[in-house]
């Protein structure tokens, strides 16, 4: 089950918003680490250094560049492909008369070639297998005796364990993807657990000072921030 956001703005507001009040929690340090008796240098500190890691590692790396890089890799290894897969066919089909059909058929062509046309990605990887299983030497050879070069057919098989590596790559980085995004969300909501709890006290602890109230008011941060914050950004504190 996905874990859900405690906090309703974007998770670069939220952190944003978290290093501007622990800039304001460090200053008034002096005050604060009287009211509780763990909020010292060395909390203050180790605070900052965590939303600091959460920006690198989070916001600060694009985490989908390899699965988009994967995905370039199907897209690529598509189209030449189907290229030479038709081309192929087409002259097996000139060569072979009323006996290309049954070859055709033992390549894979009639089960995927259709499907792999529109772009469906599994039905090419399964048209390659079948044509890697079917295309015996005794068949090359015999498409290759009536004049098709060999290096096409060749090409033809080579695609096959590309594609198969490429799928696996990919599908491989989405559940990384999936892990690293649900790793993210834990991370963001310790981090805001622990801010607003800072925020909670130190409200009320300068209750009547409205300029230091606000430093420590979440939602009055998020609006002062340089960000168009939502309507729902957060509740007050």
């Amino acid at each position: 089950m996905t874990t859900p956001r405690t906090f309703k703005c974007k998770d670069v507001e939220m952190l944003m918003a978290s290093k501007t009040i622990l800039k304001s929690f460090s200053t008034n340090l002096t005050d604060l680490s009287m009211v509780r008796t763990n909020w010292t240098p060395e909390y203050a500190s180790a605070l900052e250094e965590e939303v600091d890691a959460a920006i690198d590692t989070y916001l600060g790396l694009d985490k989908k560049k390899q699965l988009r890089s994967a995905t370039a890799i199907l897209m690529a290894i598509q189209e030449p492909a189907l290229h030479d897969l038709s081309f192929l066919k087409t002259q097996i089909e000139v060569d072979f008369g009323n006996d290309a059909k049954e070859i055709v058929k033992t390549l894979g062509y009639n089960t995927y070639l259709k499907d792999a046309r529109k772009g469906d990605q599994e039905a090419l990887t399964q048209l390659l297998y079948a044509f890697a299983k079917g295309m015996t030497d005794t068949l090359k050879a015999e498409i290759v005796a009536k004049g098709t070069n060999p290096a096409l057919i060749e090409r033809i098989v080579g695609y096959g364990s590309q594609l198969s590596q490429a799928n696996v790559n990919q599908e491989s980085l989405k559940e990384t993807s999936k892990m690293v995004a649900e790793e993210a969300v834990e991370v963001f909501n310790r981090i805001y657990k622990e801010i607003i709890g800072i925020c909670k006290i130190a409200a009320n602890y300068y209750n009547n000072d409205p300029l230091r109230k606000g430093q420590f008011t979440f939602k009055k941060v998020i609006e002062n921030m340089s960000v168009t914050p939502k309507t729902d950004a957060e509740t007050p504190v």
